[in-house]
């Protein structure tokens, strides 16, 4: 009977809280900077990998959805639609040596072949071309 009784007032004292909703009053205004986890991120990042917001990772996230689908995910030539469209082996060492940074940066803003001309501000051009030139296959 004791048992049934403590568990009575239990359920009474639980009922008895919930009549109204909490107060908001000394709760702090929401902004989209509570939800801003800069640390965990960071955490999250593969060691050596650009930071999101980084102009690398703004060239590297080109690459990927500009590029990547015919010239492949290292630039040679084996993406997707590689072979349909003939794609340039970009980390071909006779193909760098011929071809100079302005005709690489001419090639992506104006278009060549079968590659479209891509509208892109002038330090991810740039960066795309340095990139170019980085992914050389060793002869």
């Amino acid at each position: 009977m004791a048992r049934n009784s403590w568990m009575l007032l239990g359920i009474l004292l639980a009922l008895g809280g919930c009549d109204r909703p909490p107060s908001a009053d000394n709760l702090p205004e929401w902004t989209p900077k509570d939800h801003d986890r800069v640390e965990e991120s960071a955490k999250q990042r593969p060691r050596g990998a650009p930071d999101a917001g980084s102009a690398e990772a703004l060239v590297e996230a080109t690459w990927r959805s500009q590029c990547a689908v015919c010239h492949g995910p290292t630039g040679r030539g084996d993406g997707p639609n590689g072979p349909m469209v003939k794609a340039t082996d970009l980390t071909n060492p006779e193909w760098q040596q011929k071809t100079s940074d302005a005709d690489i940066a001419g090639a992506i803003k104006n278009g060549k072949g079968k590659m479209p001309k891509f509208d892109l501000p002038e330090p991810v051009l740039q960066a795309l071309v340095a990139r170019i030139r980085a992914s050389k296959a060793r002869p």
